[in-house]
């Protein structure tokens, strides 16, 4: 039974519109001002209000622009019960939020065809409430299972600390490490297109695919040949046309080299050296992202790794700030940033995440924002 509030001081429309409203089969309830109907609102749920639109104490405009305000109320149908017909009222009225008008002196078929309109609108209000709130359910729980299977921090032998932020729930960035054996570290951070459940899906896919070493004859110690053979499994498609960026490194404990190939994603950054001394060198090789062409080739290149030097490995959304005036913070900015910290003796991520949300003037990114960490000592 569908709950109708009237709202309206004038004791016989009241009981006109509760019986004829009865009659409907309705449950309908009665107040006499706007406070007294805003209080019966908040205590009933109503499917549906009608209100009067001229008022003592609160106005019909006023009591729906505090109904629609109201995150519980939301849904309901409003009605304003007038004798103003000028269009500039309704179009008041429906600024207001209101959603349907019914002209006095009230026309009863009139009354009921708008009232039953109205109910079947609300119905469908709150099913797709109802869907919203099961999606986004869903979605945690996705979200959920993708935080699951990133990795925990390590400290020993190298220390590894992560941030990962998606834009929404579900974001299309993934990273992983692990030991190849007890002396090769692999470690990767990849960026798929886009945003939501398409983007996260494909980077699910390649984290389990490297994780369990499930592509046949490649040698996983060298970055470009994982490169290649991606490239070779995740080709765009007319059913998937999802590509994405990546940096893949493997570290050489004994010999402390780190090897490493890229795919079109931003360089990592090697931080090395102490106080005015410390420097930052970007590690980067040419190549398309994976899935864009078949043909595209990789490189690797390599470097000598200082003892207690810091990597970090980062998507664009860590740099890509929008700022006042249209122009993007960059990552020669966000470079400057890390030095400055490390050249302070202390860089903790945390800290980067404040520094960048509060140039992002909010704690939600237009981009995913994942960070790596990689301390050797």
């Amino acid at each position: 039974m569908y709950k109708v509030l009237v709202i309206d001081d004038d004791t016989a429309i009241q009981e006109l519109l509760r019986r004829v409203l009865q009659k409907q089969g309705y449950e309908v309830t009665v107040a006499s001002d706007g406070e007294e109907g805003l209080e019966k609102a908040k205590l009933l749920q109503p499917a549906l209000i009608i209100c009067d639109w001229v008022m003592p104490r609160l106005t019909g405009i006023e009591v729906c622009r505090k109904v629609k305000a109201n995150p519980t109320l939301s849904t309901t149908f409003f009605i304003l019960l007038t004798s103003l017909g000028t269009v500039q009222n309704r179009v008041k009225g429906l600024d207001a939020g209101a959603d349907d008008f019914i002209s006095k002196p009230i026309e009863m078929n009139e009354l009921k065809a708008r009232v039953r309109a109205g109910l079947r609108l609300h119905q469908l209000s709150q099913d797709l409430q109802t869907q919203k709130q099961l999606l986004e359910k869903e979605l945690a729980e996705a979200a959920d299972y993708v935080r699951s299977l990133l990795p925990e921090s390590i400290t020993e032998p190298v220390k590894i600390e992560s941030l990962f932020i998606p834009s929404r729930q579900l974001g299309g960035d993934c990273f992983d490490y692990y030991w190849l054996d007890e002396n090769y570290l692999a470690i990767y951070l990849l960026d798929v297109a886009g945003h939501g459940l398409r983007a996260a899906l494909p980077s699910v896919s390649v984290l389990n695919l490297l994780r369990s070493k499930a592509i046949p004859h490649i040698n996983y110690h060298q970055p470009s040949d994982v490169l290649r053979a991606l490239n070779n499994t995740y080709q765009i498609t007319n059913e998937n046309d999802k590509y994405f960026t990546i940096w893949y490194g493997v570290y050489n404990r004994s010999q402390g080299q780190l090897i490493y190939s890229s795919a079109g994603h931003p360089p990592a950054i090697l931080v090395s050296g102490n106080g005015e001394l410390t420097q930052a060198n970007k590690l980067k090789t040419l190549g398309m992202p994976i899935g864009m062409f078949p043909d595209a080739t990789y490189m690797d290149d390599f470097c000598i790794v200082e003892k207690f030097s810091s990597l970090y490995i980062f998507s664009d959304g860590v740099y890509e700030i929008p700022q006042p005036g249209g122009d993007i913070w960059g990552i020669d900015n966000y470079i400057n940033l890390i030095l400055e910290c490390s050249r302070n003796g202390f860089c903790n991520l945390d800290k980067i995440l404040d520094y960048v949300r509060e140039l992002n003037g909010s704690k939600v990114f237009s981009d995913d924002f994942s960070l790596l960490k990689v301390v050797f000592g």
